[in-house]
């Protein structure tokens, strides 16, 4: 395996079909109370191919050094970190210098916030929405006390699960500085109409920051065609390690007062990182890039991925109907969020009436069904569809959900 490109693990011409997929991922060899694990919990995180774990296995055991200095293993270590912004650069279609990493996708947009933040003044607005996971809106929110400035929400359409885009209009005015927006919901799977957004928001002179957490793993992020001046996502959401990605556009990383050692880099993008980076991380996100990317054939990465998810998204979506038609016919289930033939990701939120989510969790998970319950951190979602304290049931499809797990699903639903 080369240094430079040792993520390149797989070939593009590798089959596709989702048993090829499946045996790629250890973790779907497990087993519970005699039940083999079908794994609906990937909102919060996927499982993890063999590839991923093979190229941090390879960093940490033969390149692992910190960065910049004249000795062979520092140099490897470069050259990884280089390659790796390459391969997120093809993911996001943007440039190498405009890709930052860092721990989570909340740390990173708290960082990106406080250097906005120093070039903000007092009753500036920030824009954010209902719909959004709280990783953006607290950072935003933070700067009101900090600054002074002032944050506009957007409402939800509780009914439909989607923005209020005439509300999303009144909220926009003359002091808007920033419109944070989500690609897609977390918590509902709905996916917003970013470009809208953006010529919203640019129409008034103001900046968009997109969070394509829950939408990256599942539709081809273009940061060119959104025309968005920073993104954010994370690399655990579409197969990798915990680690986040930042997105900015080259001039305004090279631009912004981001809080930094003075010995530190000062060009883009490194400008924008604290302190020793994760590089097995690092080489880890690089390879589930690559992994996307072999499951369909195309003569660059881009195509390749562009394809690969494509794929990817004709099948989540025979899932996905297959799963809200069958939680449908439950009498005792209630849906939220747009149905199938709207704009959506393949992840469902539902309650089972009278069942805390955790309950329905917990009694799932004795049937080898693991899911989420809650909040998952969308708080003013649940808040509005008025299921607090108790939260919602979430069940997401990834590249090796089948259907025969979905049958799984609703049979234990219909148990409860």
């Amino acid at each position: 395996m080369s240094v430079v490109n040792n993520t390149s693990v797989l070939s593009p011409a590798a089959a596709t079909s989702t048993a090829e997929i499946r045996k790629d991922f250890p973790a779907l060899e497990r087993t519970h109370n005699g039940y083999p694990v079908a794994y609906f919990d990937g909102p919060g995180g996927t499982q993890v191919p063999r590839a991923v774990v093979e190229a941090m296995n390879d960093y940490l055991y033969h390149h692992n050094a910190n960065t910049h200095w004249a000795y062979p293993t520092s140099e490897e270590t470069d050259a990884i970190i280089d390659s790796a912004r390459s391969v997120l650069a093809d993911f996001l279609n943007a440039s190498p210098t405009e890709i930052v990493f860092g721990p989570n996708m909340t740390a990173l947009t708290f960082h990106l916030a406080r250097a906005l933040g120093r070039g903000y003044e007092r009753n500036d607005e920030i824009v954010v929405t209902e719909l959004d996971h709280h990783a953006n809106v607290a950072p935003w929110r933070a700067l009101e006390k900090e600054h002074g400035i002032k944050v506009r929400t957007v409402k939800m359409i509780s009914e439909t699960g989607e923005l209020d885009w005439e509300d999303f209009s009144r909220q926009l005015t003359r002091r808007t500085k920033l419109v944070a927006i989500g690609a897609a919901s977390n918590a509902l799977g709905t996916i917003n109409d970013v470009r809208r957004a953006e010529e919203m928001a640019h129409s008034l002179g103001a900046q968009i920051f997109v969070d394509a957490v829950h939408y990256a793993p599942h539709e081809l992020v273009d940061v060119r065609d959104w025309n968005c001046d920073f993104l954010a996502c994370s690399a655990y959401k579409f197969y990798g390690p915990h680690i986040g990605i930042l997105y900015g556009r080259h001039d305004l990383l090279g631009s912004l007062d981001f809080p930094k050692l003075i010995p530190a880099p000062d060009t883009a993008p490194e400008r924008a990182e604290t302190g020793t980076q994760n590089h097995e991380g690092i080489a880890g996100a690089s390879a589930a890039v690559d992994f996307l990317a072999s499951l369909a054939p195309g003569a660059t990465r881009r195509e390749r991925l562009r394809a690969g998810l494509e794929q990817l998204h004709q099948r989540s979506d025979a899932l996905i109907r297959q799963l809200w038609n069958g939680l449908r016919e439950i009498g005792r289930v209630r849906l939220y969020g747009p149905p199938p033939g709207r704009a959506r990701t393949p992840t469902i939120a539902f309650t089972v009436n009278g069942l805390p989510s955790i309950e329905a969790a917990e009694k799932l998970a004795e049937r080898g069904v693991f899911l989420s319950h809650g909040d998952f951190y969308a708080m003013t979602v649940v808040e509005r569809l008025g299921q607090n304290p108790h939260g919602l049931v979430r069940a997401g499809c990834a590249c090796y959900t089948t259907p025969e797990e979905i049958d799984r699903l609703l049979a234990g639903v219909r148990w409860l």
